[in-house]
């Protein structure tokens, strides 16, 4: 069977990761919806609004890039099978930003250090997987980011490891701000316009 060109498989394997992309993006809606419906049901933490925040920019940076694999040649399905398990840890931090229930938390703030470690990890993991993406997209792509993608991923994984393991309030409250700044600097200096 002749590889079917990834200009012709693209809208498919797209149809997919944004299915996956849609739920993680009404996870974060809904609780956002949730503490307006019930303010008082769960004390609000301004670090895990920001994280919120944070993955509502990634989600939405990470799908207007995703554009970028239909100048794969060909894509096969272990690099759809991967492209889908990338998709699904965005779906799991926001699962982890906006649990089912908080009946056995004080408030967002107990519930986000309780839950740390999974988030930090699974944040970790998200951005290496993010290295193996960006390499997908052939190695014009990988280099025209410079130096300072790798380096930037390097910087946010280290923050992540040690932001797993620290319970220091200010330490996370700098990391998130870092994160959404740096985010926003980041998208709208090297990805502003689709070429």
């Amino acid at each position: 069977m002749d590889p079917i060109p990834a200009a012709e498989t693209f809208p498919h394997i797209r149809i997919v990761m944004g299915m996956v992309v849609s739920l993680s993006i009404a996870r974060l809606l809904n609780g956002l919806a949730g503490i307006v419906q019930h303010p008082k049901e769960a004390r609000l933490y301004l670090t895990h609004l920001g994280w919120v925040a944070f993955m509502m920019l990634f989600l939405v940076h990470f799908w207007w890039w995703e554009y970028r694999l239909h100048e794969a040649a060909i894509i096969g399905f272990g690099a759809f099978l991967f492209l889908i398990l990338f998709c699904s840890l965005f779906f799991f931090l926001c699962a982890l930003l906006f649990p089912t229930s908080m009946q056995d938390y004080d408030g967002y703030e107990h519930y986000f250090f309780s839950r740390r470690k999974w988030f930090f990890g699974l944040f970790a993991g998200l951005l290496a997987t993010d290295t193996l993406d960006t390499a997908l997209k052939g190695r014009d792509y990988f280099t025209s980011l410079g130096w300072e993608y790798p380096l930037r991923t390097a910087l946010y994984i280290v923050l992540s490891l040690i932001a797993a393991y620290t319970a220091s309030r200010r330490f996370h409250a700098a990391f998130v701000v870092f994160a959404l700044v740096y985010q926003f600097y980041w998208i709208w200096r090297i990805y502003d316009i689709l070429t």
